[in-house]
């Protein structure tokens, strides 16, 4: 009998059709959040790469701020993402 825990795929298509992997995926250290790299990581979770546990611990990230990506992504795909001053 096959269990499949923990499985998790080697890599995910991302927003723009291109595919990620954990190394593409933006650094850890990453503070400026453009909507290509948000979008990035929600395609990562989306897609099963990373869990939103992880996204948060990984990039400082409360829950909220990464729901709101979620959201802004559902509501307006990338273009949502955008910061207007």
């Amino acid at each position: 009998m096959i269990e499949y825990r923990n499985v998790r795929p080697a890599s995910v298509i991302g927003p723009l059709g291109e595919v990620l992997t954990l190394a593409s995926l933006p650094p850890g250290n990453t503070t400026r959040w453009v909507a290509r790299r948000k979008a990035e990581v929600v395609a990562a979770v989306d897609g099963g790469l990373l869990t939103v546990e992880e996204v948060l611990q990984r990039y400082e990230l409360s829950l909220e701020e990464f729901m709101g990506w979620r959201q802004a992504m559902d509501r307006a795909g990338v273009p949502g993402l955008r910061v207007a001053h």
